[in-house]
C-alpha cells in the first residue's frame, strides 16, 4: 500500500475554545461539524480541510508534550482567492468578528494582492490572490 499524505483536519490548539469557536463559527461562518466541551470541529467548505479548535493544554497533553511555547509557530494558513473584493471583504470579516489586521492588503511586487490576519490566538492567515 502506497499511502500518500493529505490534509483532511487542521488542529489549533486555542487557549479558550468558546472564543476560538465565537471568531471562527460567528465571525467567520465556519460550520460546526462537531461540538463538544474543550473541542470544536468545523467544516471550511467545499474541497477545503476541516478545522479543529483544541484547548491548548489538552492537545499538548493528547500529543504528549509540553504546552510551554510563544511567538511565531513558522506557520501559516493561506486563503487564495481570484478576487481582490474577495480579499478586502475576508480581511474586514475577520477584523470585525475580533481578529487583528497584521498587514493590510495591498498590491504586491509580484502582481498579486494580499493582506494577513490573525485569529485571536495569534494564529497568522495571509488572503490573497494570485495576481
Amino acid at each position: 500500500m502506497n499511502a500518500k499524505l493529505k490534509v483532511s483536519t487542521v488542529m489549533l490548539g486555542v487557549k479558550d475554545v468558546d472564543r476560538a469557536k465565537k471568531f471562527y463559527v460567528e465571525g467567520l461562518g465556519c460550520e460546526p461539524e462537531q461540538d463538544f466541551p474543550g473541542f470544536v470541529k468545523c467544516r471550511l467548505g467545499e474541497g477545503s480541510s476541516s478545522l479543529a479548535l483544541y484547548e491548548w493544554a489538552a492537545a499538548a497533553q493528547d500529543a504528549g508534550v509540553s504546552p510551554e511555547g510563544a511567538g511565531f509557530r513558522g506557520s501559516s494558513f493561506h486563503f487564495i482567492t481570484d478576487s481582490r473584493d474577495e480579499v478586502d471583504e475576508v480581511m474586514r470579516t475577520a477584523v470585525a468578528a475580533g481578529g487583528t489586521a497584521v498587514k493590510k492588503a495591498a498590491a504586491a511586487e509580484w502582481g498579486g494582492y494580499f493582506g494577513y490576519f490573525s485569529d485571536p490566538d495569534g494564529y497568522l492567515w495571509k488572503v490573497a490572490t494570485t495576481a
